[in-house]
């Protein structure tokens, strides 16, 4: 794959991005789940931060607070909470996406106190009631930052910013086309890192750079890969793993990932008031397995993903604990091998390199399985 000048893959939490905004009296707001509403995070005129740990393998002072049957993931991130990595955030919003990520942010809350610290309430399923009941939790939210920051959410920034939103997306779509080729112009390695680079930008940011690195890989050459994959499970910030699993001659062409097409699984909706709109906008496209009645159209998505990114088979990864896609990980490999898509289901611990020569040999096996073996 031709190097790109528009792609620097993230190495720092407190990057430079986040530093000329801090500089210029800029205020900083992190959130971890996709259930969380940038688009109001933004409209506050505050920088919507998505949690990460960027491969950090160090969870002592998190294994002090959390059991080491938690996920490793969110132990990791809890980890840079507590030991001052994320000092430089000025609010933070919590999610009932699943128990670990709760423990990381009752723990991350005990123990730092931030000032200002927000528990939004996502529904677990979507009906009239359930959309009632966000919409106002939405209301709640806005109310929330606006004291706090003493700032405004009018409906016109609102809008400016599900517009600027709404492009990223939409430059998503155009990226997971160039991903999807049959000699692929875009690496699942690079998605994910401009993915993971953008999370933690404004919208038209995001946007600048997607189109920067789009114009420059539209007329790029591509390789036929020796297998065409596609990548499912939670979220994971670790671009390695995508490197090593394409190092093997294989090609990720598409993926049902947190950090990746599943935060971008969404289009704005309706002719409601901009909150109402942006309430049913993302509680009907929260693809995570969170989401207790949602299984079915979870599943069309990935199958549709799937045949549409013409896969030879489909990998779900997951870190070790994670009872949410454990669970779903037997659903999606029953369902997809029923349709005649191969799956391995592949359980590793986050940011461990000890692991990475194992999933290696599996996936190696799995290559010889689907005839994709370079």
């Amino acid at each position: 794959m031709e190097a790109t000048s528009a792609l620097v893959k993230e190495s720092e939490i407190f990057n430079r991005y986040v530093k000329d905004w801090k500089e210029q009296g800029g205020k900083v707001v992190g959130y971890a789940c996709l259930a969380t509403p940038v688009e109001l995070i933004e409209a506050a005129g505050l920088l919507p931060y998505r949690i990460k740990a960027l491969g950090n393998a160090e969870t002592e002072l998190a294994d002090g607070e959390m059991s080491l049957f938690n996920c490793s993931f969110c132990r990791a991130c809890l980890q840079l909470g507590l030991d001052g990595t994320y000092d430089f955030l000025d609010g933070i919003i919590e999610t009932n996406g699943c128990d670990h990520m709760r423990a990381m942010f009752e723990n991350w809350r005990h123990q730092k106190d931030p000032a200002f610290f927000r528990y939004l309430k996502v529904p677990h399923f979507f009906r009239d009631d359930s959309l009632d009941y966000f919409a106002g939790e939405l209301e709640l939210l806005k109310d929330a930052l606006e004291k706090h920051f003493s700032t405004s959410v009018s409906d016109q920034s609102l809008e400016e910013a599900m517009r600027g939103w709404e492009e990223v997306r939409s430059l998503w779509r155009e990226l997971s086309a160039l991903r999807e080729m049959d000699e692929p112009r875009v690496s699942g390695s690079e998605a994910v890192a401009l993915e993971v680079r953008g999370s933690s930008m404004l919208s038209k940011d995001f946007a600048a750079l997607l189109s920067r690195f789009i114009a420059e890989r539209k007329n790029a050459s591509g390789t036929r890969p020796a297998a065409r994959l596609m990548l499912c499970g939670p979220a994971t910030d670790e671009v390695e793993w995508f490197e090593e699993i394409e190092g093997l001659g294989a090609a990720i062409v598409a993926d049902a990932l947190c950090f990746g097409a599943r935060a971008f699984a969404r289009a704005t909706r309706g002719e409601a008031p901009p909150l109402r709109r942006l309430a049913e906008t993302y509680l009907t496209s929260i693809f995570c397995p969170r989401m207790y009645k949602e299984y079915g159209r979870r599943r069309d998505l990935i199958l549709d993903t799937a045949r549409r990114a013409r896969v030879d088979g489909v990998i779900y990864l997951y870190n070790k604990f994670c009872d949410l896609h454990g669970v779903d990980s037997v659903l999606v490999r029953k369902d997809l091998e029923a349709a005649g898509i191969p799956v391995q289901v592949l359980e590793k611990e986050y940011s461990a390199r000890a692991d990475i020569g194992r999933v290696k040999t599996r996936v190696q096996a799995f290559m010889e399985r689907i005839g994709g073996a370079a």
